[in-house]
């Protein structure tokens, strides 16, 4: 919108005169308004303006205004600001210079700007503080800072306006140029207490139409004066705390409020003196903070309350203080283990000690309270005791025995009593009670075996250890002492003791003779041991002595019988057939089985291809038959040895002649000298036998011949041509001699077996005979054995040699 307030051309002549065109126009007009037709109040033109440069010169430095040539009019090309353009005036002009050319022309423009209420009132501080003391009196003054507005006239600052406020108002003041002063006055007394601060608005108002204004913030901030007393939220204070809380646990924390500020509110926390000094012991104030903290220990036990004065004192220049009192009640925690004491005790009982019988007498507290001062009191493990609670005295205890006690099980008991209160978590001690038996004699000697065997080597030197037999008391002191003893018993009119003796002390067994093992085989007597306990047990055991055989007894030959040790000479036909039994040698041997067994063999031949010998019933068989390139003389060495280790033996000579003679008259000459030995009476046979010999010499030689033509095999059950002393399998003992040096006789009873003779020996009364009983084997007995070859073949007849005794 234009405002033209007025115009005024003035013209003149060239270069005589000068013409000034003024216009009037509002600020801030939008951009294309037209100011005015500048052609037309000029008089010029529009045809000719076309034709012509035109020129609008301004004397800013912003182009504000235009011409149009079309139109001829002044118009806006930029808003102009006239508090801008024309600061701090009242009036603001615009001038402007309005050129053409062909012809020049210059025309005087000046552009008057109105001004219009375009800004509001503004303060140079936007808040302003102000600090009143709450003792300031009603009707005080405070200067305000003034409110700026930049319009002019009746644009310009009007008024001041405050808000609602019960303790100040504004008063204005108008200087001599026309200022406007503001001052805050007091209207009623402050208390920084209940307001400490005033947040007031200083409103400045125009007087434009619409009408602006401005506001300041005015901030109001009441001094201090110490004029109010520290004050707790509590008068008294009371907490719950557990005792052995840890050191600088905090308790509580005082907050006490001044309600004056800076050094009217510190305020300083401390102890009265009607705090103990215990107390202070225990609890410490931090005197800026007031926390109350831990600094020594809360035992319950020692003290279940505690009660503190504290005072806060602010720091004013005439210092007001503040009471209140905090009373800690201490809360028991389960701290105190429960404890055992023993009144009195047995330490050593005998081992016997009856069931019931009071061990020891207990007593178990706690100092802790409720639930945790609840104790109980058990044995740690198994044991043949048990608790009895007093029911006269609460909390003691009986320890007595439960079962019968053993010493040679458990020669010491500790007993481990544990007492154990009922907090959480629960806590427990633990006391040792050590009992100690004494032993009594209840357990007999021991053997480890009931039943002892000794083998006991013949021909053991006298005061021989046999064996240790140790019996095991588990009692102890002399009731563990042990004496050994043989109990007696007569063998054969000789008592134990004195083939036999124990060391009482340590039961080593000891023979007091040589055995030997062809008289005496064994023995079986007891022997005890006995403690020395009052009154003494005792146990005995079975020792069986078993004489072990050692071969100390060499072989005896007694087939062929020999004299003296000399040669035995035997006779051969020189046309016996291979495989006749020549002899047999037989050998006995008094020791055991085992050592008795007896090997044959050949130590000295003649002729190795000749004769063979059987190693174990000792026949001597011919291998071939003699030639005539045989001497006729064979010397054999017969060695019989022994199964014992080292192995003894004996050797026979037989020296073997061959003869041109009948097999019949051979067979009886080879008998003969062992019946005369050994019946001296049938000597008249045997001359009678060498005559029938002579008769019958033709003959055999004629038998002879005819066997040695038709050459028959061998029979495999008796010997073809010749009749020997003993029989290849019907054969018999011709003779037999036992020499003993023992107080006993032996009887021999000799049974064929199939590769020997097996020797039973058996012991017979002193004063009896040896008996040889001869039983034939087999069935039959050989056919070609002539009935006069031997008086031992005879069926089923028993001989009977009566021996003496080499005393």
């Amino acid at each position: 919108m234009v405002f033209f307030l007025a115009a005024f051309v003035l013209c003149a002549l060239w270069p005589a005169a000068l013409c000034v065109t003024r216009y009037s126009i509002a600020e801030e007009m939008e951009r294309g308004s037209v100011v005015a037709n500048l052609a037309g109040d000029l008089g010029l033109e529009l045809g000719s303006l076309a034709q012509r440069e035109v020129k609008l010169d301004i004397f800013t430095n912003k182009k504000y205004l235009d011409f149009n040539k079309k139109t001829g009019e002044l118009y806006i090309v930029e808003k102009m600001d006239r508090e801008y353009l024309c600061p701090a005036k009242s009036t603001c002009f615009l001038k402007l210079d309005f050129i053409i050319e062909s012809p020049l022309r210059i025309f005087n423009i000046e552009l008057g700007i109105t001004d219009i209420n375009d800004n509001a009132p503004h303060f140079r501080r936007d808040r302003v503080e102000l600090d009143v003391s709450e003792s300031a009196s009603p009707g005080e003054r405070f200067s305000l800072p003034n409110a700026v507005d930049p319009d002019v006239g009746i644009n310009t600052i009007k008024t001041y306006k405050l808000s609602v406020s019960q303790h100040f108002t504004i008063e204005i003041q108008t200087g001599s140029d026309g200022t406007q002063y503001v001052d805050l006055v007091l209207t009623k007394s402050l208390d920084r207490e209940e307001n400490a601060v005033h947040n007031l608005i200083l409103t400045a108002v125009d007087g434009g139409i619409p009408v602006r204004s401005g506001t300041a913030s005015i901030v109001v901030r009441v001094q201090d004066t110490n004029d109010n007393p520290p004050r707790f939220d509590q008068q008294i204070y009371t907490i719950n705390m557990t005792e052995n809380s840890p050191i600088g646990t905090l308790v509580t924390k005082l907050n006490a409020k001044d309600l004056d500020e800076g050094l009217n509110s510190e305020i300083v926390y401390s102890f009265t003196l009607y705090t103990s000094e215990k107390t202070q012991d225990v609890f410490a104030i931090n005197p800026n903070t007031g926390e109350i903290t831990v600094k020594g220990t809360i035992d319950y036990e020692d003290m279940t309350l505690y009660e503190m004065h504290i005072e806060a004192r602010d720091k004013g220049k005439n210092p007001l203080l503040g009471q209140c009192k905090v009373i800690v009640h201490v809360t028991d925690m389960n701290d105190n283990y429960p404890e055992i004491i023993i009144e009195s005790v047995k330490n050593t009982v005998d081992e016997n000690i009856l069931v019931g019988s009071v061990i020891a007498l207990v007593g178990i507290s706690d100092r802790d309270t409720g639930d945790n001062g609840k104790v109980s009191l058990s044995i740690h493990q198994p044991m043949p005791f048990t608790l009895n609670e007093s029911s006269d005295r609460p909390m003691h205890y009986k320890l007595i025995v439960s079962e019968p006690l053993d010493r040679e099980k458990v020669p010491e008991y500790d007993i481990i009593l544990i007492v154990t209160d009922a907090g959480k978590p629960p806590l427990s001690d633990n006391e040792t009670i050590s009992v100690h038996l004494l032993d009594v004699n209840d357990n007999a000697p021991q053997f480890p075996q009931s039943f002892y065997t000794i083998r006991v080597m013949e021909n053991n030197a006298p005061g021989a250890l046999l064996s240790s037999l140790t019996a095991f008391d588990p009692d102890l002191h002399e009731n563990q002492y042990l004496v050994y003893f043989i109990i007696e018993k007569e063998i054969a009119n000789t008592s134990m003791s004195m083939l036999f003796s124990i060391n009482p002390e340590n039961g080593n067994l000891y023979a007091l003779k040589t055995f030997d093992y062809e008289i005496e085989k064994e023995f079986l007597f007891h022997i005890e041991a006995r403690d020395s306990g009052s009154p003494p047990l005792s146990s005995n055991v079975t020792v069986h002595i078993i004489i072990v055989d050692q071969n100390d007894n060499a072989p005896v030959i007694v087939s062929p019988w020999r004299a003296h040790g000399s040669v035995v000479e035997e006779k051969i036909p020189r046309s016996t057939d291979k495989g006749s039994l020549v002899t047999k040698v037989i050998a006995l041997d008094t020791d055991s089985v085992h050592n008795s067994r007896i090997t044959y063999q050949f130590l000295q031949v003649t002729d190795a291809t000749l004769f063979s010998l059987d190693q174990y019933n000792g026949e001597i068989r011919t291998m071939r038959m003699f030639s005539y390139r045989d001497p006729r003389h064979q010397r054999l060495v017969v060695v019989a040895k022994d199964n014992g280790q080292p192995a003894l033996s004996a050797t026979v000579t037989i020296k073997l002649s061959t003869v041109e003679t009948a097999v019949k008259a051979y067979s009886d000459m080879t008998e003969m000298p062992l019946e005369y030995d050994i019946f001296s009476d049938l000597n008249l046979y045997l001359v009678i036998g060498l005559g029938s010999v002579s008769f019958l010499l033709l003959i055999t030689i004629l038998v002879t011949i005819v066997l040695k033509c038709q050459k028959p095999k061998p029979s495999k059950t008796a010997a073809p041509c010749r009749n020997s002393v003993i029989s290849e399998r019907n054969s018999t003992i011709a003779d037999s001699t036992l020499v003993s040096n023992d107080a006993y006789w032996y009887s021999l009873f000799l049974a064929e077996t199939r590769k020997g003779k097996l020797v039973v020996r058996q012991p017979m009364p002193k004063g009896s005979r040896y008996i040889v009983s001869s039983i034939p084997r087999g069935t039959g007995l050989t056919d070609t054995s002539d009935s006069a070859a031997s008086t031992l073949q005879v069926s089923h007849k028993l001989l009977f040699f009566f021996c003496v005794s080499n005393m």
